[in-house]
Order: C-alpha cells, then sequence, then structure tokens
C-alpha cells in the first residue's frame, strides 16, 4: 500500500476561517519625507520582514495634507517599494481630510497600498461608516484587488465596541494606541503609564491591551501592540516588546524610529531551542499523517501541532533562519526573509 502524500500544516490543522492573515510582527511609522524614504530604502534591504505605514494623520503639515499624499502616493508607486508590504494612515473619519485622503490615495496608488489604517473610531458604526466610505472609493476608482483596513483602539467608544470591531470583516489588524487613549482620561492616568514600563502596570492600560488582544484573537486577527516612545533605550524597548508578545498575546507592534525595528523583530522571534523542538514536532506529526505522537515523553495531537506550526510561522516572519527543506516543504513561494 502506497503512502499518503504528506498534507501541508496548513490543510491538515485549519478549517477555512480558522486562520489569521499572517503579517509582518512590525508595523513601521513614519511621515516626514526623509524617513519614509530611509525606511524604504531600509526595507528593500532587509525584506518585508517589516511593513512600512506611510503617516497622513500625523505627517501631514496643517494645510498641506493633499500635498503630502501626493508625496506618500510617489513613494508608493517608486521602485523604493519594492516588496508591496507599504500602507498609509488617514485621518480620522471625522476630519476634514478623511475624505480627501482617502480618495487621493486610492486614485493614485490604490493597487500599490497594502492597507490603508483607520485611526481614532469613536465607536463601532464610526468605524462601519469609514469602511464604506473607503469601499464605494474603490469601487468609484476601478480598484477589484481586496484593500485590507486596518483600525487603531485607541478612544473609550472603540475599546467599549472592540469585540465587534474585531468581528468587522474588513478589518484585518487591531493596534492599541497608547498615547491617544491615555490623553482620553484627561490626566486621569498618570504621565509614567507612557513608559515603557508604566504601560504595563497602570490597570487601566493594562486593561485596554489585554481587550484588545484577546477581541483580535477571538476573531482571528492580528493584535498589533502600541510604540515605545523611549526609542534610545533599547534595553527598555526589547523587555516592552517581550512583554508584548509573551504576557500579553500580541503578534505585530509598532515602530517609530528605524533602530526599533531589529528589536523588535528579535523580541517576537522564537527562540533557538523553541524552533528546534517545533520543527520536530511538526515534521513527525507530518509523517504520521497528523495522528497522535509520542516526543520526548510527551503526547502531541493537532491541538498543540497548530501551537508548534505558529511557533514555525513566527520564525519565517521575523526572518530567523530556517534549514532550507523546511523553507522549501513549508514557505515555498513566499519571501525568503534570510
Amino acid at each position: 500500500m502506497s503512502a499518503l502524500p504528506a498534507l501541508h500544516p496548513k490543510l491538515a490543522l485549519f478549517e477555512d476561517g480558522d486562520r489569521a492573515v499572517s503579517l509582518p510582527v512590525v508595523d513601521h511609522y513614519c511621515g516626514v519625507e526623509a524617513r519614509m524614504r530611509k525606511s524604504l530604502e531600509l526595507q528593500a534591504e532587509m525584506g518585508p520582514v517589516f511593513d512600512i505605514t506611510l503617516d497622513c494623520e500625523d505627517g501631514a503639515p496643517i494645510g498641506g495634507e493633499a500635498e503630502h499624499v501626493q508625496c506618500v502616493n510617489e513613494l508608493l508607486n517608486s521602485s523604493l517599494n519594492r516588496h508591496g508590504r507599504v500602507g498609509a494612515r488617514v485621518h480620522p473619519f471625522d476630519h476634514p481630510a478623511f475624505e480627501a485622503d482617502v480618495e487621493g490615495l486610492l486614485a493614485g496608488s490604490g493597487e500599490c497600498l497594502a492597507y490603508l489604517m483607520i485611526p481614532k473610531p469613536r465607536s463601532a458604526a464610526d468605524l462601519q461608516h469609514a469602511c464604506d466610505f473607503i469601499d464605494a472609493s474603490l469601487l468609484r476608482h476601478g480598484i477589484a484587488k481586496p484593500l485590507p483596513l486596518h483600525t487603531l483602539i485607541e478612544t473609550h467608544g472603540a475599546l467599549r465596541d472592540v469585540a465587534q470591531i474585531a468581528a468587522h470583516p474588513r478589518i484585518e489588524s487591531l493596534s492599541f494606541g497608547l498615547m491617544d487613549f491615555v490623553s482620553a482620561h484627561r490626566g486621569a492616568i498618570p504621565r509614567h503609564a507612557l513608559t515603557a514600563e508604566g504601560q504595563f502596570s497602570h490597570p487601566l492600560v493594562a486593561r485596554a491591551k489585554l481587550e484588545i488582544a484577546a477581541a483580535a484573537h477571538a476573531h482571528a486577527k492580528t493584535p498589533s501592540h502600541c510604540v515605545v516612545t523611549e526609542f534610545k533605550d533599547s534595553a527598555a524597548l526589547q523587555q516592552a516588546a517581550s512583554r508584548a508578545a509573551r504576557e500579553f498575546g500580541y503578534t505585530r507592534m509598532w515602530s517609530i524610529h528605524p533602530a526599533q525595528i531589529q528589536p523588535i523583530l528579535d523580541a517576537f522571534a522564537p527562540s533557538a531551542a523553541e524552533l528546534d523542538e517545533a520543527l520536530e514536532i511538526i515534521q513527525a506529526a507530518q509523517a504520521a499523517q497528523w495522528a497522535p505522537i509520542q516526543h520526548r515523553d510527551s503526547l502531541h495531537d493537532r491541538a498543540s501541532y497548530r501551537y508548534f506550526w505558529h511557533v514555525l510561522e513566527r520564525a519565517h516572519r521575523t526572518g530567523q533562519p530556517l534549514p532550507i527543506e523546511a523553507r522549501q516543504a513549508y514557505f515555498a513561494g513566499e519571501y525568503d526573509a534570510a
């Protein structure tokens, strides 16, 4: 009797709709033209192990919003956008520049955008209105390619409606907006909560982080952790990124300075021991046609196989070196971060 072909983990372990989209673990924000160019050059050099979000909200000077959108379009359509992993953040839905941002970006770069980030929705209804306008604009400009949408949870209303927002079919990722969230408490949360350490210890901030991560995972969306503003303190950044990934369940994190990208990648990457164990178990499970196995005196089945497959995916997304046979077997056709 001939052996059955080995099923890929994605086919063997997951049902339709059961998997989150696999996004790079770093979302790098920049809005000044010189920094946007440097970020694109760095992504071209390192590979698409991080996304770039070109910022039309905080990056555009007041009165210069249209010119900033034109600059973003030029960069999106340039040879610097080598990997197709560049998105843009528009103004909030209730801002006068929101519609012009969307129309300008989709008219100029609709086929190039990896995603649009929608900031500051005040409710699930607010987000729905923003999505409706974006989808209508896509139709107006004849863009058939699905455009993923990301959103920021940074208001009281968005946190209240976070489960509805995470369930929205157009939303791919939810980010926590630390600074606006703290400011929304009108001084009731101390400044210490904005620091790399304080943002994990203040109960109201920690609660928000946990609710966002839980809602995102419940609906197979990507939770993206907030910024660390102490960009010159690499130890503080490393510790915050590790806590975000290991304790708070985040699978993606913002960077606001190029020096933060590699430490975040390192913090979100599995250790060498974790990677070795995951490879051994996935390969043994695949050889057993995904039936239960015993590995080093422990029993494993499909539930633990899913966990170890996520470890392998995380290694791939963070650019960790994988044996060539594992890359070919599991990630053929995807980018080679090495």
